[in-house]
């Protein structure tokens, strides 16, 4: 997630930095490129990249359009493909129909078909029939078209028991499809129009990780919504209505982003029952310290806690195990050190690494001078 910085960092010493540096690059090789996987960044997809296994022969093109040009497909490619897709040799179960203004999925498609990307059409109805030739679909991407939920048919995706990753980001959907495969893995309905959740559109899902419901109009999530979700790592529920932390999450996920909803306070037990929770996205939540419950973030598990763009005046309590915390863009006038450390001792540190005060009423200069004794491990600090 990309922050505008207020100011310069301050380093901590030259060398350390130069290493930061160094593996920084490493860490961008590597997570973009590996001998098994590939990062794919290109396309929005919900707002988190896709990770590409490529021994699997999964396709880290998610869009051929400026690329080549789709004659040499045809030329170069014996296999049957519908007119309105492109179909390359080097992914021969991959067909491309994106970005060609379609109003509907193309019919008679190959039953080789495993990766199917209609992205950027204008498509608003989805039936069974149209898939009936396909067995083995594993990615149905459908972002940017004009889906309806009265125009999706009770089974739809039913029968592709195949099928890992749905996604349709950017469409007119006001409810969660019903009825979706049991082994799906990746579901991507960001930016529709979803107020509530069929409790029985989940409770079949045990093996979904990532569930994105962010830019909907959800106010509120009651017992059952969510049941049957119990592998769910990372939930996205930014940018909706919510007024308090919605109750009732399965307690699996690690990564939960609930920016961009108007908070009226967080409450000592607001993040209650999550078993490994480590991320936390709270930023343009419009928070107060007062409505803040000293406690509410004591989870040792937390690794990252994001409260940019708030209205908090002071530095809130977090525990000494976090590691990241970014704070930029509030209204903090001064700096606590028990924020960060109950005491201060041999043993008793806090393992911050990163933290971002900059955008605040405060200046590097009005640090304590013991600040550093408690953030003994901290590599940059923005204020």
């Amino acid at each position: 997630m990309q922050r505008k910085k207020y100011s310069t960092a301050s380093h901590i010493p030259p060398a350390m930095s130069m290493a930061l540096l160094c593996s920084g690059l490493l860490f961008l090789l590597s997570g973009f490129q590996s001998a098994s996987g590939t990062f794919v960044a290109d396309m929005d997809y919900g707002g988190v990249p896709l990770w590409i296994n490529r021994l699997l022969g999964e396709p880290s093109v998610l869009s051929l359009q400026g690329r080549m040009d789709p004659a040499w497909f045809r030329a170069n490619n014996p296999q049957l493909c519908p007119e309105e897709c492109d179909c390359p040799i080097q992914w021969p179960t991959a067909l491309y129909c994106d970005q060609r203004a379609l109003a509907h999925i193309p019919d008679s498609l190959p039953d080789r078909t495993q990766y199917l990307f209609l992205q950027g059409n204008n498509i608003s109805t989805l039936s069974s029939s149209v898939l009936a030739n396909v067995t083995g679909l594993r990615w149905l991407i459908l972002d940017n078209n004009q889906l309806e939920s009265d125009n999706l048919t009770q089974d739809s995706l039913q029968s592709q028991t195949q099928l890992w990753y749905f996604f349709a980001n950017h469409n007119h959907l006001s409810s969660v499809p019903s009825a979706l495969p049991a082994g799906l893995k990746q579901l991507r309905l960001a930016y529709n129009q979803i107020s509530s959740i069929n409790p029985e559109a989940f409770q079949n899902l045990h093996s979904l990780t990532l569930l994105l419901l962010q830019g909907n109009r959800l106010n509120t999530i009651t017992e059952g919504d969510l049941r049957g979700l119990v592998s769910l790592n990372l939930l996205d529920l930014s940018g909706n209505s919510f007024s308090t932390i919605p109750r009732h999450l399965p307690s699996s996920v690690e990564q939960l982003y609930l920016s961009n909803n108007s908070l009226t306070g967080l409450d000592v037990d607001s993040f209650e029952g999550f078993l490994n929770l480590k991320y936390l996205r709270l930023s343009h939540c419009g928070l107060q310290n007062r409505e803040v419950h000293s406690q509410v973030f004591n989870h040792s598990s937390l690794v990252e806690l994001d409260l940019s763009y708030n209205k908090l005046t002071a530095i809130p309590t977090v525990p000494t195990t976090l590691q990241y915390l970014y704070l930029e863009a509030n209204k903090i006038q001064e700096f606590n050190v028990t924020s960060f450390c109950r005491e201060v001792g041999p043993q008793s540190y806090s393992k911050m690494k990163f933290l971002r005060l900059d955008g605040n009423k405060i200046s590097y200069h009005q640090l304590p001078p013991d600040w550093v004794f408690c953030l003994r491990v901290l590599q940059r600090i923005y204020v």
